[in-house]
């Protein structure tokens, strides 16, 4: 086919298309820049972006499953500082015991060890009763409390951890000694051996610290394990989907001066057959 046809400017066709490309091409690298994303939607590329949905996904869930998480630390460290506090009591307790084990210990001193015993008792059912948390307690049998065992979530695929609970009533009526048992030097001194009742309650308070204790300790540990882990997601999810801002930048500019050349390249095409009409002259 001739070129010198007006009908058909082949050069014109060639810049259009050109100058089509780039502006095709500017348009996605403006909206690299302006969201900040390369890929930021299926029609960018359908297959990072179904992956990147899917890692979104799992750090919401990592999210939540931390903040479940933290209600249940809240509960563990609830009931540690309860069983602390009965720790503490019962040592006072304990001291107590260890006086009326004395013989010489009689009368009205003994009568005031007794009241003084039975009211650091009382203390011990109030933070049994106390230690709740958002309407929870792990510390049941208290004053019409229901011991409840705890289960938590504790990572994106729905895992739970559980956290058993701690009956106090059978707990608090073994240590609500009679007015008899205190009242013999004999019979006291046989609850403080070392299988003596008390010292039996005394452990009893030490093994739910350690399990307790050990929990929210575990608990922490996921919290900061999942904390690493939307980390290192969020990390692979900026390599797959995330613009370079500096790359795009300069690409901007050279598109912008292809944009540029090509419409010019374009205007100069189509005045070509506006030369023929010297032809005619």
């Amino acid at each position: 086919m001739s070129l010198n046809s007006v009908n058909t400017n082949l050069g014109a066709m060639v810049a259009l298309q050109s100058l089509n490309t780039t502006n095709t091409q500017l348009q996605a690298t403006q909206k690299q820049i302006s969201t900040g994303y390369r890929v930021a939607d299926a029609f960018d590329d359908g297959a990072a972006y179904s992956v990147a949905q899917r890692l979104r996904s799992d750090v919401g869930a990592l999210t939540s499953a931390n903040q479940q998480l933290g209600n249940a630390k809240g509960l563990l460290d609830t009931t540690v500082s309860g069983l602390n506090n009965v720790s503490n009591e019962m040592s006072n307790m304990r001291d107590i015991l260890v006086k009326l084990s004395d013989a010489s210990t009689t009368g009205n001193e003994r009568s005031q060890y007794i009241a003084q015993y039975q009211s650091d008792l009382a203390n011990v059912k109030t933070y049994f009763a106390d230690a709740t948390y958002n309407g929870n307690s792990l510390i049941g049998g208290i004053s019409g409390g229901k011991a409840t065992s705890f289960s938590v979530v504790r990572n994106e695929s729905g895992s739970s951890y559980s956290i058993s609970s701690f009956g106090a009533s059978a707990f608090y009526a073994s240590l609500n000694f009679t007015t008899t048992q205190l009242g013999g030097a004999a019979s006291v001194a046989a609850l403080i051996t070392t299988t003596g009742t008390f010292m039996n309650k005394v452990n009893v308070v030490g093994n739910q610290l350690n399990t307790y204790g050990a929990a929210s300790t575990y608990i922490d540990n996921q919290i900061s394990y999942n904390s690493d882990k939307i980390d290192a997601i969020n990390s692979g999810l900026g390599s797959l989907v995330d613009a370079d801002m500096a790359k795009e930048s300069a690409q901007l500019q050279a598109l912008q001066i292809r944009q540029q050349l090509g419409t010019q390249s374009l205007s100069i095409a189509n005045q070509a057959p506006q030369t023929l009409l010297s032809l005619f002259k």
